[in-house]
């Protein structure tokens, strides 16, 4: 998962899934613009294995973290270098930072790849997901088969628990996301997951144990997206006593 190079970063003219548009209006009296991408709304489902009594995320790598830390990591001020017997000159060259890649420019040409930063730096957390681009399906369906193929539980679309329903991306896309709760149990588990290989999906499946919930949402060390946190204190104000959640962070 984690073994990305021949990094190049290209213009992007046609997309299946981003077209950017810019809109005019008036707000009261004053005229204003604002631009934005047009997207897919999407669905995604908390899983929770009543056999283990762990919550089942997925793990993947995700190409616009790893370039936001990228973008990140030029703005930062470069942390000078000790100084070495020959003088500073040498420790501040090597604390420079790295030069911007053009586009259609790889990391190979005019760059080192290891003036990127590790793979890691993109891979996060997740509840199951996926897009809501199949308009003959309910979101009932097509959260059944997001949980299906990524994380490998069949599990009927009548099973699943409407959570709520909110917006994402609010400066940017606006897209809606419709969240779901599903119970399983090791009988649903027909498959490793892993996601549709033909889609470009390369997903590990995770577990995360009921007692290490709440310190695993709260550690900002750990790499996750804001519906796992919303999540985890949905489950804990909703599915106690039959489900004792930790509080301890």
């Amino acid at each position: 998962m984690e073994e990305i190079n021949n990094i190049e970063v290209t213009p992007c003219t046609e997309s299946d899934y981003l077209k950017p548009f810019r809109v005019h209006y008036n707000q009261n009296g004053t005229k204003k613009s604002w631009d934005f991408m047009r997207t897919h709304d999407s669905v995604s489902v908390l899983i929770f294995n009543t056999s283990s009594h762990c919550f089942v995320l997925v793990k993947q790598f995700r190409p616009a973290v790893f370039m936001s830390e990228w973008e990140r990591a030029k703005t930062q001020p470069p942390q000078l270098a000790e100084k070495t017997e020959e003088g500073e000159p040498e420790a501040a060259a090597a604390a420079a930072p790295a030069p911007e890649p053009q586009e259609g420019q790889s990391a190979s040409e005019g760059e080192s790849s290891s003036q990127w930063p590790p793979a890691s730096a993109g891979v996060t957390y997740e509840l199951c997901a996926g897009l809501v681009d199949k308009p003959d399906l309910s979101l009932e369906e097509i959260a059944r088969q997001e949980v299906l193929e990524e994380c490998g539980y069949d599990v009927p679309a009548s099973k699943l628990k409407r959570i709520t329903s909110y917006r994402s991306g609010v400066g940017v896309t606006g897209a809606k996301q419709t969240m779901f709760y599903a119970e399983v149990s090791d009988d649903n588990c027909v498959s490793a997951g892993g996601g549709e290989p033909r889609e470009g999906e390369l997903i590990e499946v995770v577990k995360v144990p009921l007692h290490e919930a709440m310190t695993f949402a709260y550690d900002e060390r750990i790499p996750k997206t804001m519906g796992v946190i919303f999540s985890f204190i949905w489950f804990h104000n909703n599915m106690s006593p039959k489900y004792k959640i930790s509080t301890n962070v």
